[in-house]
């Protein structure tokens, strides 16, 4: 029986990616580095800090990887407040209004820092549907690590068979099926050079994801 659904945030909730994007590029120019578009897109789904940690062994930077981090997130805060044109993704209010109605369980388990979780929580005032929020940055590991998503499955107080994962990320879908979840990739506009083929279901419109639509698979 269906009682809880997992919502990644980034590229699921919300496109803050564009925003990334510019704070890390921001950042690179800081401390003097040129890293590739591919290399770049690699990062999808993996927290702040283990991808500064990487760029610090990477490049051999004297900087401390706390220092990159600081900095990724002080560029990205002034563009959170200062970018008009961040919102929802297109239905994705709907979906969550329509399974909080229907008595699911919602919990956000992202990447994403829980200061920038709070921070779109509270813009879109969503904070009435979730139980609670999940941050791999306060993990030790981070996705593809299924950690984030068996807590989260706790959190909700359902088991792993109870629930199901949202997520638009190659490293995210591995964490959610290595945490023995049934896992529905969600492939938008904005989703690039991504792999879907470990999910359970491929959707690109979140009407297809409506309860009545997901309730007969847990059944």
């Amino acid at each position: 029986m269906l009682k809880a659904v997992l919502f990644d945030m980034d590229g699921v909730i919300v496109d803050t990616e564009p925003l990334h994007h510019k704070a890390y590029q921001m950042m690179f120019k800081d401390v003097g580095i040129n890293v590739s578009e591919q290399l770049y897109r690699s990062f999808t789904g993996q927290s702040t800090r283990g991808i500064c940690e990487f760029l610090c062994k990477h490049f051999n930077l004297v900087h401390k990887p706390i220092v990159l981090e600081h900095g990724k997130r002080a560029h990205f805060t002034k563009l959170f407040f200062e970018d008009p044109d961040l919102q929802l993704l297109e239905g994705v209010e709907a979906l969550i209004k329509d399974y909080h109605a229907n008595g699911l369980t919602l919990v956000v388990a992202s990447s994403a820092s829980m200061f920038t979780i709070n921070n779109v929580m509270k813009r879109f005032n969503l904070d009435t549907y979730f139980k609670d929020k999940l941050s791999g940055a306060d993990l030790k590991a981070s996705k593809p690590h299924p950690e984030i998503f068996i807590n989260a499955a706790k959190a909700a107080g359902v088991s792993p068979s109870e629930c199901f994962v949202i997520e638009d990320s190659t490293n995210g879908i591995i964490a959610a099926k290595e945490a023995g979840i049934f896992c529905i990739a969600y492939k938008s506009e904005h989703s690039k050079d991504q792999d879907y083929s470990r999910a359970d279901m491929l959707v690109s419109d979140y009407t297809d994801i409506r309860f009545d639509n997901v309730k007969s698979i847990f059944d």
